[in-house]
Protein backbone atom coordinates (compact mmCIF):
# COMPACT_ATOMS: atom_id res chain seq x y z
CA UNK A 1 0.00 0.00 0.00
CA UNK A 2 1.42 3.45 -0.85
CA UNK A 3 2.63 5.49 2.12
CA UNK A 4 0.22 8.34 1.36
CA UNK A 5 -2.78 5.98 1.65
CA UNK A 6 -1.47 4.66 4.96
CA UNK A 7 -1.03 8.23 6.20
CA UNK A 8 -4.57 9.09 5.10
CA UNK A 9 -5.96 6.07 6.90
CA UNK A 10 -4.01 6.90 10.04
CA UNK A 11 -5.42 10.44 10.01
CA UNK A 12 -8.93 9.08 9.41
CA UNK A 13 -8.67 6.77 12.42
CA UNK A 14 -7.21 9.58 14.53
CA UNK A 15 -10.14 11.83 13.55
CA UNK A 16 -12.58 9.02 14.35
CA UNK A 17 -10.98 8.57 17.75
CA UNK A 18 -11.29 12.27 18.53
CA UNK A 19 -14.91 12.53 17.39
CA UNK A 20 -16.32 9.12 18.33
CA UNK A 21 -14.33 7.75 21.28
CA UNK A 22 -16.68 9.43 23.78
CA UNK A 23 -19.74 7.75 22.26
CA UNK A 24 -17.99 4.40 21.89
CA UNK A 25 -16.60 4.39 25.42
CA UNK A 26 -19.95 5.44 26.91
CA UNK A 27 -21.72 2.50 25.25
CA UNK A 28 -18.99 0.06 26.24
CA UNK A 29 -19.20 1.16 29.88
CA UNK A 30 -22.91 0.32 29.84
CA UNK A 31 -22.32 -3.00 28.12
CA UNK A 32 -19.32 -4.08 30.18
CA UNK A 33 -20.12 -2.37 33.47
CA UNK A 34 -16.51 -1.33 34.12
CA UNK A 35 -14.72 1.83 33.00
CA UNK A 36 -11.22 0.32 32.85
CA UNK A 37 -12.41 -2.76 30.94
CA UNK A 38 -14.35 -0.56 28.51
CA UNK A 39 -11.35 1.71 27.91
CA UNK A 40 -9.05 -1.27 27.30
CA UNK A 41 -11.53 -2.85 24.88
CA UNK A 42 -11.97 0.41 22.97
CA UNK A 43 -8.23 0.84 22.50
CA UNK A 44 -7.97 -2.75 21.28
CA UNK A 45 -10.73 -2.06 18.76
CA UNK A 46 -8.91 0.98 17.36
CA UNK A 47 -5.68 -1.05 17.19
CA UNK A 48 -7.57 -3.75 15.27
CA UNK A 49 -8.88 -1.07 12.90
CA UNK A 50 -5.31 0.01 12.13
CA UNK A 51 -4.46 -3.59 11.32
CA UNK A 52 -7.64 -4.59 9.45
CA UNK A 53 -8.87 -1.56 7.53
CA UNK A 54 -5.83 -1.24 5.19
CA UNK A 55 -6.81 -4.66 3.76
CA UNK A 56 -10.62 -4.71 4.20
CA UNK A 57 -11.33 -1.01 3.77
CA UNK A 58 -13.10 1.40 6.12
CA UNK A 59 -16.58 0.13 7.07
CA UNK A 60 -19.62 2.11 5.97
CA UNK A 61 -20.48 2.65 9.65
CA UNK A 62 -17.19 2.79 11.57
CA UNK A 63 -18.70 3.46 15.02
CA UNK A 64 -20.88 0.27 15.22
CA UNK A 65 -17.91 -1.69 13.84
CA UNK A 66 -15.65 -0.36 16.59
CA UNK A 67 -18.25 -1.01 19.31
CA UNK A 68 -18.84 -4.54 18.06
CA UNK A 69 -15.11 -5.27 17.80
CA UNK A 70 -14.44 -3.84 21.26
CA UNK A 71 -17.17 -5.86 22.97
CA UNK A 72 -16.03 -9.11 21.40
CA UNK A 73 -12.42 -8.32 22.37
CA UNK A 74 -13.61 -7.83 25.95
CA UNK A 75 -15.59 -11.08 25.98
CA UNK A 76 -12.71 -13.03 24.38
CA UNK A 77 -10.38 -11.68 27.03
CA UNK A 78 -12.76 -12.68 29.79
CA UNK A 79 -13.23 -16.13 28.25
CA UNK A 80 -9.48 -16.67 28.32
CA UNK A 81 -9.28 -15.55 31.92
CA UNK A 82 -12.32 -17.68 32.82
CA UNK A 83 -10.44 -20.84 31.84
CA UNK A 84 -8.08 -20.15 34.72
CA UNK A 85 -10.50 -18.39 37.06
CA UNK A 86 -13.68 -20.42 37.58
CA UNK A 87 -15.40 -17.53 39.38
CA UNK A 88 -15.26 -15.46 36.19
CA UNK A 89 -17.33 -17.88 34.12
CA UNK A 90 -20.74 -16.67 35.27
CA UNK A 91 -19.74 -13.05 34.61
CA UNK A 92 -18.54 -13.98 31.14
CA UNK A 93 -21.85 -15.70 30.31
CA UNK A 94 -23.73 -12.68 31.66
CA UNK A 95 -21.75 -10.28 29.44
CA UNK A 96 -22.16 -12.49 26.39
CA UNK A 97 -25.94 -12.43 26.86
CA UNK A 98 -26.00 -8.72 27.65
CA UNK A 99 -24.20 -7.45 24.55
CA UNK A 100 -25.77 -9.56 21.85
CA UNK A 101 -27.38 -6.81 19.75
CA UNK A 102 -26.10 -3.59 18.22
CA UNK A 103 -27.03 -0.51 20.29
CA UNK A 104 -29.54 1.93 18.78
CA UNK A 105 -28.55 5.54 18.08
CA UNK A 106 -30.74 7.01 20.83
CA UNK A 107 -29.33 4.43 23.24
CA UNK A 108 -25.80 5.63 22.43
CA UNK A 109 -26.81 9.22 23.18
CA UNK A 110 -28.27 8.13 26.53
CA UNK A 111 -24.98 6.36 27.22
CA UNK A 112 -23.06 9.60 26.73
CA UNK A 113 -25.25 11.39 29.26
CA UNK A 114 -24.76 8.56 31.75
CA UNK A 115 -20.99 8.77 31.32
CA UNK A 116 -20.97 12.55 31.89
CA UNK A 117 -22.91 12.22 35.15
CA UNK A 118 -20.62 9.40 36.29
CA UNK A 119 -17.44 11.38 35.59
CA UNK A 120 -18.89 14.44 37.37
CA UNK A 121 -20.21 12.57 40.43
CA UNK A 122 -19.80 14.73 43.56
CA UNK A 123 -18.10 11.85 45.39
CA UNK A 124 -15.06 12.41 43.15
CA UNK A 125 -12.57 15.20 43.96
CA UNK A 126 -13.04 18.26 41.73
CA UNK A 127 -9.69 17.80 39.97
CA UNK A 128 -10.60 14.17 39.33
CA UNK A 129 -13.98 15.12 37.86
CA UNK A 130 -12.33 17.55 35.43
CA UNK A 131 -9.55 15.14 34.41
CA UNK A 132 -11.89 12.17 33.96
CA UNK A 133 -14.43 14.19 31.95
CA UNK A 134 -11.78 15.50 29.56
CA UNK A 135 -10.24 12.03 29.22
CA UNK A 136 -13.32 9.85 28.89
CA UNK A 137 -16.00 12.16 27.49
CA UNK A 138 -13.90 14.49 25.31
CA UNK A 139 -11.27 11.93 24.32
CA UNK A 140 -8.25 14.13 25.13
CA UNK A 141 -5.04 12.26 25.88
CA UNK A 142 -3.44 12.33 29.31
CA UNK A 143 -0.56 14.36 27.86
CA UNK A 144 -2.93 16.96 26.35
CA UNK A 145 -4.81 17.44 29.61
CA UNK A 146 -1.59 17.61 31.63
CA UNK A 147 -0.18 20.26 29.30
CA UNK A 148 -3.34 22.34 29.58
CA UNK A 149 -3.28 22.26 33.41
CA UNK A 150 0.51 22.69 33.66
CA UNK A 151 1.09 19.41 35.53
CA UNK A 152 3.12 16.34 34.62
CA UNK A 153 1.40 13.48 32.77
CA UNK A 154 2.19 11.23 35.75
CA UNK A 155 0.35 13.59 38.11
CA UNK A 156 -2.62 13.81 35.77
CA UNK A 157 -2.67 10.02 35.33
CA UNK A 158 -2.80 9.60 39.11
CA UNK A 159 -5.82 11.92 39.30
CA UNK A 160 -7.61 9.74 36.75
CA UNK A 161 -6.64 6.51 38.54
CA UNK A 162 -7.88 7.89 41.87
CA UNK A 163 -11.16 9.06 40.31
CA UNK A 164 -11.74 5.63 38.76
CA UNK A 165 -10.93 4.06 42.13
CA UNK A 166 -13.65 6.14 43.80
CA UNK A 167 -16.17 5.08 41.16
CA UNK A 168 -15.24 1.43 41.70
CA UNK A 169 -14.96 1.47 45.51
CA UNK A 170 -18.17 3.43 46.07
CA UNK A 171 -19.99 1.45 43.36
CA UNK A 172 -21.17 4.70 41.78
CA UNK A 173 -24.04 3.77 39.45
CA UNK A 174 -23.67 4.43 35.75
CA UNK A 175 -26.96 6.27 35.21
CA UNK A 176 -28.63 9.63 34.78
CA UNK A 177 -30.00 10.77 38.17
CA UNK A 178 -33.73 10.43 38.81
CA UNK A 179 -35.83 13.58 38.60
CA UNK A 180 -35.71 14.51 42.28
CA UNK A 181 -31.90 14.66 42.31
CA UNK A 182 -31.34 15.71 38.69
CA UNK A 183 -31.20 19.44 39.48
CA UNK A 184 -28.48 19.06 42.12
CA UNK A 185 -26.43 16.64 40.06
CA UNK A 186 -26.80 18.75 36.91
CA UNK A 187 -25.37 21.66 38.88
CA UNK A 188 -22.24 19.59 39.59
CA UNK A 189 -21.90 18.73 35.89
CA UNK A 190 -22.26 22.38 34.81
CA UNK A 191 -19.72 23.38 37.44
CA UNK A 192 -17.16 20.97 35.95
CA UNK A 193 -17.79 22.29 32.43
CA UNK A 194 -17.38 25.89 33.62
CA UNK A 195 -14.20 24.98 35.53
CA UNK A 196 -12.75 23.65 32.28
CA UNK A 197 -13.84 26.78 30.41
CA UNK A 198 -12.42 29.17 33.01
CA UNK A 199 -9.11 27.31 33.00
CA UNK A 200 -8.98 27.74 29.25
CA UNK A 201 -10.14 31.34 29.34
CA UNK A 202 -7.36 32.38 31.73
CA UNK A 203 -4.57 30.20 30.31
CA UNK A 204 -1.95 32.05 28.28
CA UNK A 205 -0.98 29.37 25.77
CA UNK A 206 -3.27 26.34 26.04
CA UNK A 207 -6.53 28.17 26.65
CA UNK A 208 -8.06 27.91 23.19
CA UNK A 209 -8.10 24.11 23.27
CA UNK A 210 -9.65 23.88 26.75
CA UNK A 211 -12.24 26.56 26.00
CA UNK A 212 -13.15 24.75 22.80
CA UNK A 213 -13.59 21.47 24.70
CA UNK A 214 -15.77 23.17 27.34
CA UNK A 215 -18.01 24.66 24.64
CA UNK A 216 -18.16 21.27 22.92
CA UNK A 217 -19.24 19.73 26.24
CA UNK A 218 -21.82 22.46 26.65
CA UNK A 219 -23.24 21.75 23.18
CA UNK A 220 -23.35 18.03 23.96
CA UNK A 221 -25.21 18.65 27.21
CA UNK A 222 -27.66 21.00 25.48
CA UNK A 223 -28.28 18.39 22.79
CA UNK A 224 -28.90 15.65 25.37
CA UNK A 225 -30.55 17.67 28.15
CA UNK A 226 -31.91 21.04 26.93
CA UNK A 227 -32.53 22.52 30.39
CA UNK A 228 -32.56 26.35 30.83
CA UNK A 229 -29.32 26.47 32.85
CA UNK A 230 -27.57 24.32 30.24
CA UNK A 231 -28.65 26.92 27.66
CA UNK A 232 -27.49 29.69 29.97
CA UNK A 233 -24.06 28.18 30.52
CA UNK A 234 -23.51 27.54 26.82
CA UNK A 235 -24.61 31.12 26.07
CA UNK A 236 -22.26 32.47 28.76
CA UNK A 237 -19.27 30.55 27.40
CA UNK A 238 -19.92 31.66 23.83
CA UNK A 239 -20.31 35.31 24.85
CA UNK A 240 -17.10 35.26 26.87
CA UNK A 241 -15.19 33.34 24.20
CA UNK A 242 -16.33 35.86 21.57
CA UNK A 243 -13.90 38.40 23.07
CA UNK A 244 -10.81 36.18 22.95
CA UNK A 245 -9.16 37.88 19.94
CA UNK A 246 -9.47 41.30 21.62
CA UNK A 247 -8.39 40.32 25.14
CA UNK A 248 -4.64 40.53 24.57
CA UNK A 249 -2.16 42.24 22.27
CA UNK A 250 0.15 40.51 19.80
CA UNK A 251 2.79 40.65 22.55
CA UNK A 252 0.48 38.89 25.01
CA UNK A 253 -0.39 42.00 27.04
CA UNK A 254 -3.78 42.06 28.78
CA UNK A 255 -6.35 44.46 27.28
CA UNK A 256 -9.21 45.40 29.60
CA UNK A 257 -12.81 45.24 28.38
CA UNK A 258 -13.21 49.02 28.02
CA UNK A 259 -10.06 49.29 25.84
CA UNK A 260 -10.79 46.28 23.61
CA UNK A 261 -11.26 46.68 19.86
CA UNK A 262 -14.85 45.51 19.63
CA UNK A 263 -14.58 44.95 15.89
CA UNK A 264 -12.48 41.89 16.80
CA UNK A 265 -15.30 40.31 18.79
CA UNK A 266 -16.76 37.20 17.17
CA UNK A 267 -20.24 38.27 16.04
CA UNK A 268 -21.42 34.72 15.25
CA UNK A 269 -20.63 33.58 18.79
CA UNK A 270 -22.32 36.71 20.19
CA UNK A 271 -25.48 36.11 18.15
CA UNK A 272 -25.70 32.47 19.22
CA UNK A 273 -24.90 33.33 22.83
CA UNK A 274 -27.60 36.00 23.00
CA UNK A 275 -30.20 33.67 21.43
CA UNK A 276 -29.41 30.96 23.99
CA UNK A 277 -29.50 33.46 26.85
CA UNK A 278 -32.85 34.87 25.79
CA UNK A 279 -34.23 31.33 25.53
CA UNK A 280 -33.07 30.51 29.05
CA UNK A 281 -34.45 33.77 30.46
CA UNK A 282 -37.85 33.22 28.84
CA UNK A 283 -38.18 29.87 30.65
CA UNK A 284 -38.37 31.62 34.05
CA UNK A 285 -36.46 28.60 35.44
CA UNK A 286 -32.96 29.97 35.02
CA UNK A 287 -30.14 30.31 37.54
CA UNK A 288 -26.74 31.88 38.08
CA UNK A 289 -25.18 30.91 34.73
CA UNK A 290 -28.05 32.49 32.80
CA UNK A 291 -27.80 35.72 34.81
CA UNK A 292 -24.05 35.87 34.13
CA UNK A 293 -24.80 35.29 30.45
CA UNK A 294 -27.33 38.14 30.54
CA UNK A 295 -24.63 40.45 31.95
CA UNK A 296 -22.21 39.34 29.22
CA UNK A 297 -24.94 39.97 26.63
CA UNK A 298 -25.37 43.59 27.80
CA UNK A 299 -21.63 44.11 27.27
CA UNK A 300 -21.76 42.35 23.89
CA UNK A 301 -24.58 44.55 22.59
CA UNK A 302 -22.85 47.83 23.54
CA UNK A 303 -20.69 49.62 20.99
CA UNK A 304 -18.38 50.98 23.71
CA UNK A 305 -17.84 50.95 27.47
CA UNK A 306 -19.41 54.42 27.70
CA UNK A 307 -22.60 53.34 25.92
CA UNK A 308 -23.02 50.19 28.04
CA UNK A 309 -26.22 50.00 30.08
CA UNK A 310 -24.43 49.85 33.44
CA UNK A 311 -27.64 50.29 35.44
CA UNK A 312 -29.05 47.17 33.82
CA UNK A 313 -25.84 45.34 34.74
CA UNK A 314 -26.16 46.49 38.38
CA UNK A 315 -29.75 45.19 38.47
CA UNK A 316 -28.63 41.85 37.06
CA UNK A 317 -25.88 41.61 39.68
CA UNK A 318 -28.46 42.41 42.38
CA UNK A 319 -30.49 39.42 41.23
CA UNK A 320 -27.40 37.22 40.92
CA UNK A 321 -26.36 38.05 44.50
CA UNK A 322 -29.77 36.95 45.76
CA UNK A 323 -29.44 33.46 44.28
CA UNK A 324 -25.65 33.04 44.47
CA UNK A 325 -24.12 35.36 47.10
CA UNK A 326 -20.38 35.69 46.59
CA UNK A 327 -17.70 38.29 47.42
CA UNK A 328 -16.50 38.15 43.79
CA UNK A 329 -20.01 38.91 42.52
CA UNK A 330 -20.17 41.78 45.04
CA UNK A 331 -16.86 43.08 43.65
CA UNK A 332 -18.12 42.94 40.07
CA UNK A 333 -21.27 44.77 41.14
CA UNK A 334 -19.14 47.45 42.83
CA UNK A 335 -17.29 48.06 39.55
CA UNK A 336 -20.60 48.36 37.69
CA UNK A 337 -21.86 50.83 40.33
CA UNK A 338 -18.68 52.88 39.84
CA UNK A 339 -19.40 53.07 36.11
CA UNK A 340 -22.90 54.47 36.56
CA UNK A 341 -22.66 56.36 39.90
CA UNK A 342 -19.02 57.42 39.95
CA UNK A 343 -15.66 56.03 41.21
CA UNK A 344 -16.25 57.25 44.78
CA UNK A 345 -19.24 54.94 45.18
CA UNK A 346 -17.24 52.04 43.76
CA UNK A 347 -14.31 52.64 46.14
CA UNK A 348 -16.67 52.79 49.11
CA UNK A 349 -18.16 49.40 48.20
CA UNK A 350 -14.77 47.79 47.49
CA UNK A 351 -13.29 49.09 50.77
CA UNK A 352 -16.18 47.47 52.64
CA UNK A 353 -15.49 44.19 50.85
CA UNK A 354 -11.76 44.34 51.58
CA UNK A 355 -12.50 44.57 55.30
CA UNK A 356 -13.52 40.92 55.13
CA UNK A 357 -11.09 38.04 54.71
CA UNK A 358 -12.50 36.60 51.47
CA UNK A 359 -11.10 39.26 49.11
CA UNK A 360 -8.08 40.44 51.08
CA UNK A 361 -5.80 38.20 49.00
CA UNK A 362 -7.71 38.49 45.72
CA UNK A 363 -5.56 40.55 43.39
CA UNK A 364 -8.47 41.74 41.22
CA UNK A 365 -10.09 43.49 44.21
CA UNK A 366 -6.96 45.57 44.79
CA UNK A 367 -6.52 46.13 41.05
CA UNK A 368 -10.12 47.37 40.71
CA UNK A 369 -9.66 49.73 43.66
CA UNK A 370 -6.40 51.01 42.17
CA UNK A 371 -8.07 51.76 38.86
CA UNK A 372 -10.87 53.75 40.53
CA UNK A 373 -8.32 55.72 42.59
CA UNK A 374 -6.37 56.44 39.40
CA UNK A 375 -9.52 57.80 37.74
CA UNK A 376 -10.02 60.17 40.69
CA UNK A 377 -6.41 61.34 40.53
CA UNK A 378 -5.58 59.75 43.91
CA UNK A 379 -2.22 58.51 42.66
CA UNK A 380 -0.52 57.50 45.96
CA UNK A 381 -3.55 55.36 46.88
CA UNK A 382 -3.67 53.95 43.35
CA UNK A 383 0.02 53.04 43.53
CA UNK A 384 -0.41 51.32 46.89
CA UNK A 385 -3.34 49.23 45.63
CA UNK A 386 -1.55 48.28 42.39
CA UNK A 387 1.45 47.13 44.44
CA UNK A 388 -0.81 44.93 46.60
CA UNK A 389 -2.40 43.49 43.48
CA UNK A 390 1.00 42.79 41.90
CA UNK A 391 2.18 40.96 45.02
CA UNK A 392 -0.86 38.67 44.81
CA UNK A 393 -1.07 38.08 41.02
CA UNK A 394 0.29 34.75 39.78
CA UNK A 395 -0.28 34.69 36.01
CA UNK A 396 2.47 36.40 34.03
CA UNK A 397 0.17 38.43 31.71
CA UNK A 398 -1.62 39.93 34.72
CA UNK A 399 1.70 40.71 36.40
CA UNK A 400 2.94 42.49 33.27
CA UNK A 401 -0.29 44.50 33.09
CA UNK A 402 -0.03 45.63 36.72
CA UNK A 403 3.65 46.47 36.33
CA UNK A 404 2.82 48.61 33.31
CA UNK A 405 0.09 50.43 35.24
CA UNK A 406 2.53 51.17 38.05
CA UNK A 407 5.04 52.56 35.58
CA UNK A 408 2.34 54.77 34.02
CA UNK A 409 1.66 56.33 37.43
CA UNK A 410 5.25 57.49 37.63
Amino acid sequence: MPLSVSDDLSRTIETLYRSESGRILATLVRLLGDLDLAEEAMHEAFATALDTWPRAGIPDKPRPWLISTARFKAVDGMRRRARFEGAQRELTHYLEARIGGAPAEDEIEDDRLRLIFTCCHPALPAEGQVALTLREVCGLTTEEIARAFLVTPATLAQRIVRAKGVIRDKAIPYRVPVSQELSTRLGAVLHVVYLVFNEGYSAETTGVELSREAIRLGRLLFELLPEPEVMGLLGLMLLQESRRAARSSAEGEVILLEQQDRSLWNRDQIAEGITLTEGALSSRRFGAYTLQAAIAAVHAEASSAASTDWRQIVLLYDRLIRIQPSPVVELNRAVAVAMCEGPEQGIRLIDALLEGEELAKYYLAHSARADLCRRLGQLPEARESYEKALALARQEPERRFLTRRLQELK
